[in-house]
């Protein structure tokens, strides 16, 4: 590891941005390739603070490395580092959540289908894995950091205590597993809570649901009232559309009296699916 990153440790986390820190080469290095090997790939790091994941993956032999910092400490030191000078690093001081990501693979010379490998500041995680999600084929493997509730809420299967949207959305494009957890001491400062690299990795093209937009309203409402009979929970949806819940749910083979805990990736499909054509 270079002698930058000494420097950039004395930088204090901003909690308002949801900083917390690694610095352990070898969780540095098993987050880097975690979702499988980054050498000669194009990777996404959002928030990569002090350097840490961002010099592993440089170090695995990433080809292009673009990181997405909101903190301008960061994002002006990671711009010194000789792989930024060279080209190799690209660094955009940017909000992630309103960046055009086709644009800045484009920009920076970078090849499709990217790897998004993040620690991700706490309080942007979902919002962001929600957008990339829907996203098209630019984006490749994913491993994220996480709070260990949000990565098991992303893997969830029906049935368990952490289904939910999220892991609807998920499994409709994407295969899902935790690789490891890590107990808060293993950061600086430690968050109150556990964490989680959840691995991502995109189905097959014929095997992705293509109407994510429906697919969450659906699961959306399912969800929002989860100790209610199916029937109760999308009434209202079904409503917006001019159709009857109980009706819905019958095309669909699923029983009206059914819980959203209970119902399959399939079904949750199919329900999108004769929602759209209403």
């Amino acid at each position: 590891m270079t002698d930058e990153l000494p420097r950039l440790t004395e930088a204090p986390a901003r909690k308002a941005l949801g900083q917390h820190f690694l610095f352990d080469p070898d969780i540095l290095r098993r987050t880097a390739l975690a979702a499988g090997p980054v050498k000669g790939r194009t990777i996404i790091e959002v928030g990569p603070g002090p350097g840490g994941l961002t010099r592993a993956l440089l170090n695995e032999g990433a080809a292009k490395l673009i990181c997405v910092e909101a903190d301008e400490r960061f994002a002006v030191a990671l711009e010194t580092w000789p792989e930024a000078v060279d080209g190799r690093l690209r660094v955009y001081q940017r909000d992630a959540r309103k960046i055009n990501w086709t644009t800045i693979i484009e920009e920076s010379g970078g090849s499709m289908p990217a790897m998004i490998v993040a620690n991700l500041p706490y309080n942007v995680g979902t919002p962001l894995l929600v957008d990339w999600l829907k996203t098209g084929d630019w984006r490749g493997e994913m491993a994220l950091m996480f709070q260990k509730e949000v990565a098991e809420r992303i893997v969830a299967g029906p049935g368990t205590p952490h289904y939910g949207r999220l892991a609807v959305l998920t499994h409709a494009v994407c295969d899902a597993h935790i690789a490891f957890t890590l107990p808060p001491g293993a950061f600086r400062p430690p968050p109150r809570v556990d964490s989680a690299v959840a691995v991502l990795t995109p189905l097959q093209p014929d095997k992705r649901f293509a109407d994510l937009e429906t697919l969450e309203k659906v699961s959306t409402a399912a969800f929002g009232q989860r100790r209610k009979m199916l029937r109760a929970s999308l009434k209202a949806l079904a409503k917006t559309r001019g159709i009857d819940a109980t009706e819905w749910l019958e095309s669909c083979n699923i029983d009206p009296t059914a819980r959203a805990e209970t119902l399959t990736q399939d079904e949750f499909r199919a329900l999108a699916e004769r929602l759209a054509s209403a």
